[in-house]
């Protein structure tokens, strides 16, 4: 089971939708371990998912260099913020939490899918 979820967060971290959005649910629902865990579990497994992923972008060209300082840079400082804060909270606030982002997330994307204005080039 272990093996189908990392395969199934991998293919989705690798289209860059985010491999969390599987590996975490699929973690607290299927194994025994607390939020904190899983998601500690996610980080470390996103790193390699993470490089492979950004080799096939990078090859396809589908990087924008200009943006990334910034994203990275204040990305770094709230991670670091964001570890501090979730070491004081307990797992099912955190659990709370992460259910509600994945909510408010997906009526997000439903919304923006109904109401998406068609983008690709005209041959």
């Amino acid at each position: 089971m272990l093996i189908l979820i990392g395969l199934l967060a991998g293919i989705i971290g690798g289209m860059g939708i985010g491999g969390g959005t599987i590996l975490i649910p699929s973690l607290l629902f299927l194994t025994s371990i607390d939020q904190k865990m899983a998601q500690s579990v996610n980080l470390l497994a996103s790193i390699p998912m993470t490089i492979f992923a950004l080799i096939f972008h990078i090859k396809n060209k589908n990087v924008e260099y200009k943006i990334i300082l910034p994203i990275v840079s204040f990305g770094i400082i709230g991670a670091v913020i964001g570890s501090k804060i979730s070491s004081n909270l307990n797992s099912d606030f955190l659990r709370r939490i992460f259910g509600i982002f994945l909510f408010v997330m997906g009526v997000y994307e439903i919304k923006k899918g109904f109401h998406k204005k068609d983008t690709t080039p005209k041959k």
